[in-house]
């Protein structure tokens, strides 16, 4: 008998014990069956591992009344989790100790510590049902490809100070116990949460963004659509800010949003050095502020027109007053806003297309009647059996070098130049990468302006000396000179009625009229392109003498001017000088100096005959050019040649490609 009384007080003592406990904390969604039996428990077939019910662990964690407990050290945490949210999760259908691995009995031996692997368990499951014909599991790859994105971040790094533990795990940002399909309205209330989920750790940068406009929006006004710390910082793949990664993808970022404003900073100097991979140059963030953005109108706004040239001297350091009248998102395609840049946006692509097209049809025309004068047997025709061993001297070395050095430096500016103006396209970034970032890019670039502003200024400098020289006999329309002349117009007229077969191909003095347009269409350059060039290099001297908004102007015809060039030199220039049939493959006479004679007399017989007239002709023969010679210009030339046809390609690319 008192073997039978122990017996049934053993088991009716936790039974009272039981109800007493939630009589007493009030339960009001008990998690287990008290007047029937406990849920089946047993163990995983497959991993070996107890099964421990939910409603187990929801007896003491399901309980509204005792939301907290103290471990064993004295630290209280957090124990409360709601049974509702749990069941409409998508791991409704887990067991609690599927994710708390450590748990292998209730009631615990002793306070669990908190391991929860995320990763391995949705990896497997991954691997599991990814080949699923019905698809039906894209939210798993989804997830997958999240975790591979946190796995580059500085989140799953060790902490610094515990490297126990990473910064941040998965259940730090989520909340664990209630992860749902994200449904609009779910979005939407997570969006409002993400700056408290994120304040968490960093609250420094909460209280910052409380007083932004996107804090504001959000926390007082319950905008979801306002920029939350995951739309800047992205969600999984987070770096440190201080990195290049991190400052490019924040500012990309912005874009999501502000669509038109990231359109003009991309154009701007300043956003294509962004686009290349490069932070260097000012940022959004630089500009507007990071947690703490403001309207321009809030006197504490970085951007308020009191704290806008303390702005700029970050970066530069004398700027003054008239920086602030330069426009950081000027776009010359809004006339009703910036009517001046505009306008000379209007006048630059006016210039380009007119001269263009005036030469490409030119061109076109000339190589049409070559062409059907050559099946004719009309023209100059190099007799390759019987080459002129007799040549006229054409150009003095003096020239030649400046036309080579020329010819490099051009072409350095262009290729250093149109990287940034096309600075979506791939190979710009390739070939920033390959001279070795946007700073040497720079060097490079100025580097190559000096020269051909300092070659420009010593031609002049020859060409001024050689008419005082001549004094009186200098004849400025006479057939050497360079001015254009009523005879370039009748010139000029005459080869169109050529190129229709309406009339004979005009006859030249020493130089052409397309000859004299190449001479002096660098004049044209060094006054833009070199003027703008310089306001841009030094832009604290050039604000003091003029105003913010010429940087923009400034920025606009050195680009477009350039690009001009660029075509014109690679496309007409080339099919003038060496891909016309007469010319074809290439002339080497600009480095030998040399033309064959019969040659000079085709191409400028009003020239030959006033020379043999006066008997001067016997003073410009010279022999043929040494093999030497020959091979080593046919080698410089070819160079050139594929050097700018490659360019010429590449502005194209960049022309046809739209930025993304």
């Amino acid at each position: 008998m008192p073997n039978t009384v122990s017996r049934l007080a053993t088991w009716l003592i936790p039974f009272f014990l039981i109800l007493v406990v939630h009589s007493v904390h009030g339960a009001t969604e008990p998690a287990i069956n008290i007047l029937g039996e406990e849920p089946p428990e047993g163990f995983d077939p497959v991993t070996g591992e107890r099964i421990i019910s939910n409603e187990r662990c929801l007896t003491c964690h399901g309980d509204e009344q005792m939301k907290t407990d103290v471990r064993d050290d004295g630290s209280e945490v957090k124990i409360f989790v709601h049974s509702k949210q749990i069941r409409e999760s998508v791991h409704g259908e887990l067991n609690c100790n599927s994710c708390h691995i450590t748990i292998d009995r209730v009631p615990h031996r002793k306070a669990p510590a908190v391991i929860v692997g995320c990763l391995d368990c949705h990896r497997e499951t991954w691997e599991e049902v990814k080949n699923d014909p019905d698809g039906k599991h894209e939210r798993l790859k989804v997830v997958n490809e999240s975790i591979d994105s946190y796995m580059l971040s500085v989140h799953a790094q060790p902490n610094s100070l515990d490297q126990s533990r990473t910064n941040a795990t998965c259940y730090d940002c989520h909340e664990a116990h209630n992860v749902g399909e994200l449904g609009s309205i779910q979005r939407a209330e997570k969006r409002l949460k993400n700056p408290e989920v994120c304040g968490k750790c960093h609250e420094q940068q909460l209280e910052d963004y409380r007083t932004s406009v996107h804090g504001v929006a959000l926390l007082e006004q319950n905008d979801s659509e306002s920029a939350v710390c995951s739309d800047c910082h992205t969600t999984h793949q987070i770096d440190s800010p201080d990195t290049d990664k991190a400052k490019l993808a924040i500012t990309k970022n912005c874009g999501d949003c502000h669509e038109e404003a990231q359109r003009t900073y991309f154009d701007s100097y300043h956003g294509q050095v962004h686009r290349l991979g490069y932070t260097n140059t000012a940022k959004c963030h630089d500009c507007h502020g990071s947690h703490k953005i403001k309207g321009e109108d809030d006197p504490t706004s970085e951007i308020h027109a009191n704290n806008r040239l303390e702005n700029c001297r970050v970066c530069h350091e004398d700027a003054n007053e008239n920086f602030l009248t330069f426009w950081p998102h000027g776009d010359a395609d809004d006339r009703e806003n910036y009517p001046g840049l505009w306008f000379f946006k209007l006048f630059m692509q006016t210039l380009i297309f007119a001269v263009m097209a005036f030469f490409w049809v030119h061109v076109l025309l000339w190589l049409y009647r070559e062409v059907m004068d050559r099946l004719q047997g009309k023209g100059f025709i190099e007799d390759l059996d019987k080459p002129d061993i007799v040549y006229f001297r054409r150009f003095p070395v003096v020239w030649r070098w400046i036309h080579g050095l020329f010819a490099i430096s051009t072409m350095t500016l262009i290729l250093t130049g149109t990287t940034l103006l096309f600075a979506h396209t791939g190979w710009a970034k390739a070939v920033v990468v390959f001279l070795g970032g946007t700073e040497m890019e720079g060097i490079i670039h100025r580097t190559a302006a000096v020269i051909w502003l300092g070659i420009f200024l010593v031609h002049l400098m020859i060409a001024v000396t050689n008419i005082i020289r001549e004094g009186k006999d200098f004849k400025w329309f006479g057939s050497t000179s360079m001015l254009p002349n009523w005879k370039d117009w009748s010139d000029l007229k005459g080869m169109f009625r050529w190129f229709i077969g309406k009339g004979e191909r005009p006859e030249f003095s020493h130089w052409t009229y397309w000859q004299k347009f190449d001479y002096w269409a660098p004049f044209w350059g060094a006054a833009v392109i070199g003027t703008s060039g310089i306001m841009l290099f030094a832009p604290e001297k050039t604000a003091l003498i003029l105003p913010g908004w010429m940087f923009n102007i400034a920025t606009l015809i050195h680009a477009e001017e350039a690009l001009l060039a660029a075509i014109f030199l690679n496309s007409v220039h080339f099919f003038n000088v060496h891909f016309r049939p007469e010319r074809f493959p290439m002339s080497t006479t600009i480095f030998t100096g040399a033309i064959p004679f019969e040659e000079f007399r085709h191409d400028h017989r009003e020239e030959y005959e006033r020379l043999a007239a006066t008997g001067e002709i016997n003073n410009y023969l010279v022999r043929k050019p040494s093999r030497r010679a020959d091979l080593t210009a046919s080698f410089i030339t070819t160079v050139l040649i594929m050097a700018g046809l490659a360019l010429l390609t590449l502005v194209l690319i960049g022309l046809v490609t739209s930025p993304n």
